[in-house]
């Protein structure tokens, strides 16, 4: 498997534990299950890839062909940060647009 095939997953499922945990330690925002886990998701591969642009040495183990752990690390926390920021994003606007319509 391809280098940056596992970064993107690394990314994704970071991005889904992410999501789901600012879910639960921000109990206001009112999601689904479903819903942090696909928004974390989303977040995690979009932001970990946007951040792999940004910090080409979060990259460099799909060009060298083999894994480093500090990489994998690099894209643990990225995919988890952006997976929990898009969470929460997603959920405070879905809150205010029930308050704006109820």
């Amino acid at each position: 498997m391809s280098g940056t095939i596992i970064n993107l997953i690394v990314q994704i499922v970071a991005g889904a534990i992410g999501g789901n945990a600012a879910g639960a330690f921000l109990k206001k925002l009112d999601l689904s299950p479903l819903a942090k886990t696909i928004t974390g998701a989303a977040g995690g591969g979009i932001g970990g890839t946007i951040l792999q642009g940004l910090i080409p040495a979060l990259s460099s183990a799909a060009s060298s062909g083999g894994l480093d752990i500090g990489v994998m690390l690099g894209n643990l926390a990225g995919g988890g940060i952006t997976g929990a920021i898009v969470t929460a994003a997603y959920g405070l606007i879905k809150n205010a647009r029930i308050k704006k319509t109820g």
